[in-house]
Parts: structure tokens; C-alpha cells; sequence
């Protein structure tokens, strides 16, 4: 057994895993997704604590705070599961407010109670007296509570825009900056977007609220102040029902701690309530309450287990992704630093774009170097294909960017359901516009992606990776191999040795060498794989019969430009002039073929 303390909180928006030894010093922090036990539900949550067993496989305690958690039950089933996981471990559990009142307990120990507040993605007050008292105002979820959280701000601020716009005719600033925010250009486009939109996407739009409110904007002024009295009324609400004299309010969550502005006035309008009452923000990150927990869990422990040798060889094993990860044997080329850029910052532009066309010169000449690989891969994507299989593309970052682009384009462009290439990015969504901390090291997040997405064997993955090496990449191509579908990988790093079992199908490596920014792979990196995607793409199409000549006669005549390219293709495969194409690609409902097919005489015109 390992003498470290396992600690996890986990949130509505992320899960934070700490590994401290038995004397409460870190060894390491990691990042994972969601982890509301509420939203993920059993088999997420079980799948999320395998992922943490990838950290430490045998530690003294563990301690788990998750969002979810109500009663005993839930508590009993998260033991019996952390079990398995950890047999040898003590085991604690309690819901993410606990283990974060722990904190507050721990350091600022004079006040006969303490009242967390929370203010994050959602919201909520806790409070715990010397006794042992609990109350609890809050907690609700954002559709029923979560007041002065960050997406009830973000929800108050767009209905205000909105009612401001109805009642007076004019669209307010706060309304511009809300737009740009949510990436609309309607304010009619966030009705459906409502309706999907995820509570953190929604919650993210908080930030351009407290940009407007330090601008003095009076529609945000009004909706900060309701979000901070809203929270104060919890607070005050908690504190009483505790019935203790003194108590220390202690603030925690995202908002309290990178918006200050509204700190301070949470701090003022608490006051005017309370005078004396003792306020701070958390001193440490909340997750430590798990650590705090694991500790006294530890210490009080008159449990003495020996280290005998089935305990050490679990410990000592190798995790899976260190399994499966390929080796560098060298530096990748992409981090080391270019010679002829070394002088980028003083370098004038002219120059400086000189040597960007020169280095991408370089590009064709790399990936005709991988021109057998990239035809093998294409010829298997094109009977996949034909036998009904998909194609996955999975990257992270640029990578997972590169994929979801060239999938998205395939739907419009030869007429194929968004399901036959599909782009998968590590962290999801909200990565393709934002950057995901740790959301690329999460090797067990890219194997349960594939698997949530019913892959299987007649489907393809292809990994995209700068350095080949990226852990959610490698999970996702895993599954597949363990179902003994096609694997494939697209890479620029040359000095990797892979294991025996988990090489995948074919490696495409086009050395396209350092990168002008040193390790910025959205470069040469980025440029090589976007011609490599499009090559795999259309190649397979012509090949599954979505185009003739070099001609789209599949796309989705969408709009005015596209009809008319429509018609104008009717014409060149059929030879007919433009008025008399325009009629039967109508009866076709704009299908090209179709349409060619009734021109000869082969084809029926649809009954109205």
C-alpha cells in the first residue's frame, strides 16, 4: 500500500484529483471533466473514479467529495464502488459543499459556525456549527435555483436585454455584448440555443456580464446587484438556521474569486445586514477539503495493514495509456526551434511572411513522401464506407479542430448524413472554441467517446496528433482495436517506437519539420493535416460515387449560389440549356442525379 491520501472533488463543470503523501504535501494535481453525480449518473461516475485509479492504484485513504451526493444511499453505493476500485483504501464520502467546508473549517477555527457560499457555475450556501448543525440553502440546479451563480447571471442578463428591447424598441450594449459572447447573430437564434445549450455554455456568457458591469452599464449593474443580494439573502437564511452567534462566512467558487468587483459587494450588502460578520474568500482550492478529510481519516485510523506483495505489484503496475503510448525516442521535431525564425520578434513582416510561404513550400513534398499510406487508408476508408462503417476523426486542440471542419463539410458539400465522418475533440464542444486544460491526457475519455458513440467494428479512426502521443487520441484508437475495426494514425513526429500490440493500422508521418513558432502546431502541422483530410474526404467520396467528373452531384443546393451551380452542372451532364434544367431539378427537390435522370427519360418526376 501506498502511504498518500487520494482526494476528489467533483463538480457540475469539473473534477480535480489530488495526490498528497500522509503529511498533506502535494505530489500532483490533475483536471478531469463533469463529475455531478446527478448528471452523469452511476456508470459515469464509476467510469470517472477508474480514470482517477490511473493516478494512484493503492492509496492509504480516499477521499471523495461529488457534486449529487443527498443521502446515505448515494453514499453507500459511491463506498461499495470506490471499493472495487481500491480495496485496501479507507474510504470517505460526501457531497463537494462538505469537503469544502472542511476547508473553511479548518482555517478560520474562532466562530461557533461557518457558512460556505458558493458561487460558481452553479450556487449554493452550507453552513456547519461546533455541534455538528447543517443547513443548506440552495443547490437546486440552475433550473430551479443556483441563484447569483454564474449562469443565473448570465440567464438574468439576457432576459433583461430582452425585456429592455421589447419595452423600449432599442437594442442595449449589454445585448451587443451578449451576442458576441454566445457567437449569434440574432437575438431570435438563442430560443433554440436555450433549449440545448448546456448549463456551462450558458454559464460562460457571465464573464461578458461582468465586463459590461465594470463599464458602469446600468443593465448589468441591476443584474449583479440582484445575483449578490440574491446570495446574501441565502447566507443570512443559512446562518440563522444554525442559530449560532458568530459565524464566519467563507467564499468559494468562480466567481467570488476572479471577479473581485463583485466580491465587494456581496462583502458590503452582507455587512449592512450583519455588521460584525467575519468574511473571507477559501484560502485554498476547495478540493483540499478532501485531502483535510483524508488526513483525520488517517490519523484516527487504527487500522495497520502490512505491504504484503499482492498490495505492491498493484501499486507498482503500469497504467493502461503508459501501455499503449508510443515511446519518443527523440524530441519531436515540432518543439525544436527553427534556425532561420529565431530572430521572428525583430524580423520585418515582409521577411517574416517570406519564411512562412518558404517553410510551407516544404508541406507537398513531406506528405508525397506518405502517398502510399494515405491511399491504403483511403481505399479502406472507401469500402468502409460502402459497407455502412463511419469515419472518426479524434484530435485534441488544433488536431480535434482540423477533424470536425473537414467533417462538417461533408454533409453539405456530397450530400452524406453528419454521422458518416464524424469529428471528435478532447473536452467536446466547448473545445472547439476554448482551450480545455488536461482534457488531451484523459486516455480513458477518448475510449468511453467512441464507445458512447455506438462505434464499432465496421467503423474507422483516424487519430490526429502533432506528436502522435496524445493520451485521448490513443484511448480512442484502443477501442477500436479492441473491437478490430480499422485504426489509423496522422502524425508529425518521425522518432516514436510504438508497442508491439498497439500499432495501429497505418502511421501517416509527413516530416514537415520545426515549426516557425516553436511548438506551434496549427503551422506547418495544422496546413499539412488539412491536406491530408481534404485528400481522404473527397478521394472517398469519388470513390463511393458522390461525384462525377469533377463535378458535386450530390451537394445540398442550400442556397441561391449553390442552386444555380446545381442547375449549371444539370446542364453540363445532360447538355440541356439553363431554363430547361431549372424545372425538373424543382420536381426533383434540387437532387442533381435526379434530376439528370429525368432529363433522359430514365427517371420519374416525384408525384405532387
Amino acid at each position: 500500500m501506498s502511504e498518500t491520501i487520494l482526494g476528489i472533488e467533483a463538480g457540475g463543470t469539473r473534477t480535480t484529483l489530488i495526490l498528497s503523501n500522509t503529511q498533506g504535501e502535494l505530489i500532483h494535481q490533475r483536471v478531469f471533466g463533469p463529475g455531478n453525480f446527478r448528471v452523469i449518473g452511476k456508470q459515469g461516475l464509476l467510469d470517472l473514479l477508474k480514470s482517477c485509479a490511473n493516478d494512484e492504484q493503492d492509496p492509504a485513504c480516499v477521499c471523495l467529495g461529488l457534486a449529487g451526493v443527498r443521502d446515505d444511499r448515494d453514499r453507500g453505493w459511491i463506498i461499495e464502488a470506490a471499493r472495487e476500485i481500491w480495496p485496501n483504501a479507507l474510504i470517505w464520502v460526501d457531497h463537494d459543499l462538505a469537503s469544502a467546508l472542511i476547508v473553511a473549517q479548518r482555517n478560520f477555527k474562532k466562530a461557533d459556525s461557518h457558512v460556505l457560499v458558493l458561487s460558481g457555475t452553479g450556487s449554493c450556501c452550507f453552513g456547519r456549527d461546533k455541534e455538528g448543525k447543517e443547513a443548506k440553502c440552495g443547490g437546486w440546479g440552475h433550473h430551479l435555483g443556483d441563484r447569483g451563480s454564474s449562469y443565473d447571471i448570465a440567464h438574468s442578463a439576457i432576459r433583461a436585454v430582452i425585456q429592455h428591447f421589447d419595452q423600449t424598441g432599442s437594442w442595449p450594449k449589454l445585448g451587443e455584448k451578449l451576442l458576441q459572447a454566445s457567437m449569434h447573430n440574432d437575438p431570435n437564434d438563442w430560443i433554440p440555443w436555450f433549449q440545448q445549450a448546456s448549463k456551462t455554455e450558458i454559464a460562460a456568457l457571465a464573464v461578458a456580464v461582468f465586463e459590461a458591469f465594470k463599464k458602469r452599464d446600468p443593465l448589468a449593474r441591476g443584474v449583479i446587484y440582484q445575483a449578490a443580494l440574491a446570495l446574501v439573502t441565502d447566507a443570512i437564511a443559512c446562518w440563522k438556521r444554525l442559530e449560532s452567534k458568530t459565524c464566519y462566512f467563507v467564499l468559494a467558487g468562480g466567481v467570488f474569486l476572479k471577479q473581485p468587483a463583485f466580491t465587494r459587494l456581496f462583502k458590503r450588502l452582507l455587512r449592512e445586514i450583519k455588521e460584525d460578520a467575519q468574511i473571507a474568500i477559501i484560502p485554498v482550492e476547495s478540493a483540499w477539503g478532501t485531502i483535510y478529510a483524508g488526513l483525520d481519516l488517517h490519523a484516527s485510523s487504527k487500522v495497520r495493514r502490512s505491504r504484503n506483495s499482492q498490495s505492491a505489484a498493484r501499486h507498482t503496475r503500469t497504467p493502461l495509456r503508459d501501455q499503449v503510448l508510443p515511446v519518443a525516442t527523440q524530441i519531436s521535431p515540432t518543439e525544436i526551434r527553427l534556425p532561420l525564425s529565431r530572430k521572428l520578434d525583430v524580423m520585418s513582416r515582409g521577411k517574416a511572411m517570406d519564411l512562412f510561404l518558404a517553410e510551407d513550400e516544404s508541406i507537398p513534398s513531406a506528405i508525397r513522401e506518405e502517398k502510399k499510406k494515405i491511399l491504403k487508408w483511403i481505399s479502406w476508408v472507401t469500402e468502409g464506407l460502402k459497407k455502412g462503417g463511419r469515419l472518426f476523426y479524434v484530435g485534441a486542440g488544433t488536431s480535434g479542430r482540423l477533424g470536425i471542419l473537414d467533417a462538417s463539410e461533408c454533409p453539405p458539400t456530397f450530400g452524406v448524413p453528419a454521422s458518416m465522418i464524424q469529428g471528435v475533440i478532447a473536452g467536446g464542444r466547448t473545445a472547439i472554441w476554448e482551450s480545455m486544460e488536461g482534457a488531451e491526457d484523459d486516455f480513458k475519455a477518448g475510449f468511453q467517446t467512441l464507445q458512447r458513440r455506438g462505434f464499432d467494428r465496421r467503423d474507422m479512426v483516424l487519430g490526429i496528433a502533432a506528436s502522435g502521443r496524445t493520451p485521448f487520441v490513443h484511448g480512442a484508437l484502443s477501442y477500436a482495436r479492441s473491437l478490430g475495426a480499422r485504426q489509423g494514425m496522422l502524425c508529425f513526429n518521425p522518432h516514436l517506437e510504438w508497442p508491439r500490440d498497439h500499432h495501429p493500422d497505418v502511421v501517416i508521418c509527413p516530416e514537415v519539420g520545426p515549426e516557425i513558432l516553436t511548438g506551434s502546431t496549427r503551422l506547418k502541422a495544422g496546413t499539412a493535416t488539412k491536406l491530408v483530410l481534404n485528400m481522404i474526404t473527397t478521394l472517398s467520396m469519388v470513390g463511393i460515387g458522390k461525384v462525377k467528373s469533377n463535378l458535386m452531384i450530390d451537394v445540398r443546393a442550400s442556397n441561391e449560389k449553390l442552386r444555380d451551380r446545381a442547375i449549371r452542372m444539370v446542364v453540363t451532364l445532360t447538355d440541356v440549356n439553363y431554363d430547361l434544367a431549372h424545372s425538373p431539378l424543382l420536381a426533383a427537390g434540387w437532387d442533381i442525379q435526379q434530376a439528370c435522370l429525368i432529363l433522359e427519360g430514365k427517371g420519374d418526376r416525384p408525384k405532387a
